[in-house]
């Protein structure tokens, strides 16, 4: 007798229920479409799961599937809706796949154990059994859904809401097109493709791919025991003997600036003889790191060498969160203030193709990460000084010589912008003054300033102290950027080689008259905050955390998931 493919997913219990609970017009329909062998009619009702897990797992996503709310949750109960609430995690296969995936979070610098691990091994054992209760399995497929959405999500935007650690936070969320999460994990599942999955999921840029290789090398490293401490001591320099220079060709070694054979070398006078290999070893180490390079081992020096194995690996885990939160913005056209490596770049297509050393804020006033766009220039621009730098720098120094003011052409204006002479304000108590210093080679901002909507009064701009350039370790400044080659980069930004070449850049300054210029189109600027340096040359610097940022993010990276 042929049936209805609704009938035959029913049992007598079921259709008995189902015609009982239609309204009297319809029951008499369905007794004689059943009597004759038709079937129930699917279109009336609505669909029953053949699966009684299914039916468990409907019931425990279905409120979350109503909810207004978005977020992890509600992407389960959608991933689970598009499948009619069927089991997911059926062939072994996948789950195969899964656990594989999960295992190899611990690679980009993520905790597996987030991601409910060894719960799934518990349980999938369980399932193993021939008594597996429906409502274990269903428990599993939403566990183990869970988890591959959380991991994808983590590896496309980061563990960490940066906007929770640093309020100045501006930068856009990743986030994938309407609908398209949890179908691509469906389509995955479908297709067999979870592993093709979680590698497109990862940032696709090869910085990326370098801080994980350089995560796999420090833990290689840590794996062979790392390195033992250097002995405190005298400042250690080329040509002397010290029972310490072992330790340190060591160090060297381990780290890859030394090869071994230099041992061998240094067997024809004293191992403790500091040579020249070793002296330049240092030297490389000491321009990696950020220290002044002079191949002797100060306390600097020392400092940094002792940092250990483990202090390192943490620090690469760090930067790949924030290579998580920041990568996907590096696209098209852009500048890029690299605010602990005291670098500026500008991109073209993705591409640097301009480079420069900048000063940044000290690190009580330090330089915000946020994001902004370049609208316009100022060529010989004014300085008007900011509250917190008049009453903490300027109004102390005019206190002690009132001199200051003329000697660094600072004119004082009241309330409506006219000038009042020095001689009449009450310096103990000034009230309803702004200090404001000539445009000039000696202005603070220099000849050039390059200005971008932001609450911060941050800006990067020219400064007369050139000087600071050469050091190694660059905050120095009041929070704004101090660009050392300024006029490359206005001629970059301007992108007029007609009416704004460099040429006529440097004529419209030397008039000494104060000039906005308007960019024919905004440039984006990103102000981040990197502590891992990629060398070209494979080598990996490890900068100093200047604002004391590493912490907060690893703090949050290490703190266990609560799972929905």
């Amino acid at each position: 007798m042929p049936v209805s493919p609704y009938t035959v997913m029913m049992s007598a219990d079921d259709v008995d229920r189902e015609v009982n609970a239609m309204p009297p017009s319809l029951r008499c329909i369905a007794m004689l479409l059943l009597l004759f062998g038709a079937g129930l009619p699917a279109w009336p009702l609505a669909a029953q799961p053949a699966d009684p897990a299914a039916a468990l797992i409907r019931e425990q996503l279905q409120p979350t599937l109503d909810a207004p709310t978005a977020g992890l949750g509600k992407a389960r109960a959608q991933f689970y809706a598009l499948g009619g609430f069927a089991p997911a995690w059926t062939r072994a296969t996948d789950v195969d796949s899964l656990l594989v995936a999960l295992r190899g979070m611990s690679a980009d610098g993520l905790d597996p154990a987030d991601y409910a691990l060894d719960e799934l091994l518990r349980q999938r054992a369980a399932l193993a059994d021939s008594r597996a209760t429906a409502m274990q399995r269903a428990r599993f497929d939403l566990l183990a859904t869970d988890a591959c959405l959380t991991a994808l999500a983590h590896l496309y935007r980061g563990k960490v809401d940066p906007a929770s650690l640093d309020t100045h936070w501006n930068f856009d969320a990743r986030q994938p097109a309407p609908g398209q999460g949890v179908q691509s994990v469906r389509d995955a599942l479908a297709q067999g493709q979870l592993a093709e999955l979680f590698a497109r999921a990862r940032p696709q840029n090869p910085l990326y791919d370098e801080l994980r290789a350089a995560l796999a090398r420090w833990r290689g490293v840590a794996a062979q025991g790392g390195w033992a401490s250097i002995p405190v001591g005298p400042t250690l320099k080329p040509g002397m003997r010290d029972a310490r220079v072992p330790a340190l060709r060591q160090r060297l070694r381990v780290a890859g600036y030394l090869p071994p054979a230099v041992d061998a070398a240094a067997g024809a006078g004293s191992p403790e003889d500091y040579d020249a290999a070793t002296e330049q070893a240092l030297r490389q180490f000491q321009s990696v790191q950020y220290l002044t390079v002079d191949g002797q081992l100060g306390p600097a020096t020392l400092a940094a060498l002792n940092v250990p194995v483990a202090a390192r690996i943490d620090q690469l885990r760090v930067n790949l969160e924030r290579a998580r939160w920041l990568l996907h913005q590096l696209h098209g056209d852009f500048m890029m203030v690299d605010i602990a490596g005291y670098r500026v770049a500008y991109y073209r297509d993705g591409k640097p193709v301009w480079r420069s050393r900048v000063q940044v804020g000290k690190p009580y006033r330090s330089t915000p990460a946020f994001k902004s766009q370049v609208t316009y220039l100022t060529l010989n621009p004014t300085w008007t000084v900011p509250p917190t730098i008049l009453k903490n720098d300027v109004l102390p120094k005019v206190r002690r010589n009132r001199g200051y003011l003329a000697a660094n052409h600072i004119r004082v204006l009241d309330g409506q912008g006219r000038e009042r002479s020095p001689a009449s304000v009450d310096w103990a108590n000034p009230r309803g003054i702004v200090l404001r210093q000539d445009a000039g080679p000696h202005n603070s901002l220099g000849r050039l300033v390059i200005r971008f909507p932001n609450d911060y009064a941050v800006y990067l701009h020219d400064t007369p102290h050139q000087e600071l350039f050469a050091n190694p370790q660059r905050a120095t400044s009041s929070g704004c950027i101090r660009v050392e080659r300024p006029r490359e980069l206005a001629e970059l930004l301007l992108d007029d080689p007609v009416r704004w070449n460099r040429a006529a850049i440097d004529s419209a300054i030397d008039t000494g008259k104060t000039q906005n210029v308007t960019l024919a189109r905004p440039v984006t600027l990103l102000l981040a905050y990197w502590t891992v340096d990629l060398r070209e040359d494979g080598r990996i610097g490890f900068r100093p955390d200047i604002y004391q940022r590493d912490a907060p993010v690893l703090a949050a990276l290490d703190r266990p998931r609560v799972s929905p």
